[in-house]
């Protein structure tokens, strides 16, 4: 009997150790190929004489095995306990176990696969995708004083409509980048493409300024998802030593897309004529073209994207293993045939996936209606991805999160008041200068006489007009100040910032004018007559300076080049939180040199100064951010501090264009401090270069 019980106990540890004949290992680590077979002479002894019966040859030494063997053996053997019966925590600890397993072994599958043509075609996909954010920062900017004349904006509805966009993408990131850990990267990316493609596509056609303002925020709630899955979904196919690099290049097509806006703003908004009219209500003006053509980029993202697969690290942390395996081996094939080696194979046959421990409800057909059905998918959903956001909060990431929290704020505060502070500032100093110009008469008498010409820049005081026609005729800029107008005639006469100031108007006829009641400021007005006003506003004048203000932000996007370059080719070998922090206390140097900025030329050499700078710790920040979270968390850290980032853009664009005008010191100062304090915060976050991506 005792011998029989040491053969059962030997028998149980040859099934557990996986060498019986007809059983293969399932361990779930990573293994370069099949292992080979073992051969029947090279049995132990103690197996011999195990009959079919499983009966032992009496006296026959069987041999004991080590006590912690027999029990890890058992342990091994025994039934699973279901996942119901067991504890959270357990659950967790073990997934958080095979995600560390996982981590390693997709590291080694990765470079096995190689970086090639596949991972080149994704970078260009992705990159259309970020080139679409980067026009979409640019486009209200452009389109803001044409669209301020089409839609008859006040200064309000202006800044309202600069801001709304940030607002979009604030909401958008932090959802959509949630969704993105749930849902998956390419599914949440072309829902993200779509929405801002399709509202884009309409915000160029629609008249009204509340309709515009609606797409311009859905279209910003879209292309603001874009941007945390881009980085989520590429760098999941990118290896340790491959990612600060490609990540970086990566980046370099949201400058693209600054070039890419400001280049067409540049050709297309100026030309007038570059539209058409139905009717008097409808009219599609230039920079509703160039609207029309900012969402290319977008578009050929989403049509692209449709050929590539989902992320293989994102199914392997759901589950789904054998998609994943086809992904990767797709990758894998497509690298070994452009390198001219399609004889090599992938040898990889089993992939670590993590336990999982999500609970999905699902109500069945006969229990419930379709749309309660999707009521609870909706909410679990939503349930997963703000438990999620509460993840990124939990004693092992809240320092990370808060510190990258602050950096991101400090530095979009920073930037993005800034480059609306530089055009603001350049505009201001042109105001200056054409003010400075201005021609002005005094007791000027005229009558009899008919004005058909433009009057711009002038100021008229004290002047008598008698018996004058003013015929289709343009006023820019003119102001008329304590001056008579007795029986003249106005016919299609349009303006722009044109004031009549204590005037007295006497028997004098308005005939298709857009001299509106309010432009009239403390006159008297006898008998006179106005007939047939312009209806809407109109584009009648092409600002001298628009093609400076293209130009500037075309070169303070040309001027992020370098430090893009530069970025690339450093990220991997000092690191991230040095490119960080050194990056922005450079930017800061460059905002004290904003004090001798008294000329436009001078303005716009420190803006390109300062984005050149900069755009090193934008790129870092985004190659950090990916690296420092695990898989199911990553697109949902990215989103909220992205959104993060675009509530300090919009703080930053509204505290720095007030003071436009007033002082320079008060931006000044505020955005380098904020620098500053956000480059040294950024030296105590933990390096992750040499990390394998969790």
């Amino acid at each position: 009997q005792g011998g029989r019980e040491a053969n059962q106990v030997s028998d149980d540890y040859r099934y557990q150790d996986g060498n019986y004949e007809g059983y293969a290992p399932n361990d779930g680590y990573y293994r370069g190929g099949d292992e080979p077979a073992h051969e029947e002479d090279a049995q132990s002894d103690v197996t011999e004489g195990h009959d079919e019966d499983d009966e032992v040859y009496e006296g026959e030494y069987q041999g004991i095995p080590h006590p912690d063997d027999i029990k890890e053996k058992q342990k091994k053997r025994a039934p699973a306990v279901a996942d119901e019966y067991r504890d959270r925590a357990d659950l967790m600890a073990e997934r958080m176990e095979d995600e560390e397993q996982l981590a390693h072994q997709y590291e080694n599958i990765i470079e096995e696969c190689g970086h090639g043509r596949f991972q080149w075609t994704l970078f260009f996909v992705l990159g259309l995708a970020l080139m679409a954010d980067g026009v979409e920062v640019f486009v209200v900017g452009f389109v803001l004083p044409s669209a301020e004349k089409d839609m008859c904006l006040s200064s309000s509805n202006k800044g309202m409509l600069g801001l709304i966009v940030y607002l979009g993408m604030m909401v958008g990131a932090v959802m959509l980048g949630g969704l993105a850990d749930k849902l998956g990267r390419k599914k949440c990316l072309i829902i993200s493409l779509a929405i801002n493609a399709a509202f884009a596509f309409l915000s160029s056609f629609v008249q009204g300024y509340g309709f515009f303002l609606f797409c311009r925020l859905i279209s910003g709630l879209g292309i603001g998802g874009s941007l945390p899955i881009v980085f989520a979904y590429f760098s999941e196919f990118l290896s340790r030593e491959k990612r600060g690099e490609h990540l970086s290049w990566l980046c370099m097509f949201w400058m693209i897309g600054g070039i890419f806006a400001s280049a067409m703003a540049w050709s297309i908004i100026p030309h007038y004529g570059w539209g058409f009219s139905m009717g008097t209500k409808y009219h599609f003006h230039s920079w509703r073209v160039f609207v029309l053509v900012c969402s290319l980029p977008c578009i050929a993202s989403l049509v692209a994207l449709k050929f590539m697969p989902e992320s293989p690290r994102f199914l392997l942390e759901i589950g789904k293993h054998d998609e994943a395996w086809m992904i990767l081996k797709q990758v894998h094939d497509t690298n070994m045939r452009a390198k001219g080696e399609p004889e090599r194979v992938f040898t990889v046959s089993y992939i670590k996936t993590p336990k999982q421990v999500d609970e999905f409800i699902e109500i069945q057909s006969s229990t419930g209606t379709w749309y309660q059905r999707w009521l609870v998918r909706i909410t679990t959903t939503f349930k997963q991805v703000w438990d999620n956001v509460l993840y990124c909060l939990t004693a092992q990431y809240r320092m990370n999160t808060l510190m990258l929290a602050v950096v991101w704020f400090t530095m979009a505060l920073s930037y993005y008041g800034l480059i609306v502070w530089f055009p603001d500032m350049i505009r201001y100093l042109q105001e200056e200068a054409y003010e400075s110009r201005v021609k002005i008469f005094d007791e000027e008498e005229v009558s009899h006489f008919t004005f058909n010409f433009t009057l711009e820049n002038q100021i008229h005081r004290n002047g008598e007009y008698r018996n004058d026609k003013f015929i289709g005729m343009k006023f820019k800029e003119v102001r008329f100040e304590d001056s008579l107008f007795e029986e003249c005639y106005f016919e299609d006469v349009t303006s722009s910032e044109t004031f009549f100031e204590n005037c007295t108007i006497i028997s004098t006829v308005f005939y298709n004018t857009d001299l509106y009641e309010h432009i009239f400021i403390n006159c008297r007005l006898i008998n006179s007559t106005f007939l047939k006003e312009k209806e809407g506003c109109h584009l009648d004048f092409e600002e001298e300076n628009d093609f400076l203000i293209y130009l500037v932000s075309f070169l303070g996007s040309l001027s992020v080049l370098p430090g893009n370059i530069i970025s690339a080719l450093l990220m991997d070998r000092i690191g991230r939180i040095r490119m960080i922090g050194g990056s922005m206390l450079i930017s800061a140097v460059c905002c004290f040199f904003l004090f001798f900025g008294n000329s436009e030329s001078a303005m716009i050499g420190w803006q390109c100064l300062f984005c050149g700078a900069s755009i090193a710790a934008w790129n870092a920040l985004d190659v950090i951010t990916v690296e420092l979270y695990p898989t199911d968390k990553r697109a949902t850290a990215f989103g909220i501090l992205n959104g993060l980032c675009k509530f300090g853009a919009i703080l930053g664009n509204s505290i720095f264009a007030s003071f436009v005008g007033i002082t320079k010191v008060v931006p000044i100062l505020l955005a380098s401090s904020a620098l500053v304090g956000g480059g040294l915060l950024a030296l105590r976050l933990p390096e992750t270069r040499e990390q394998v991506l969790m």
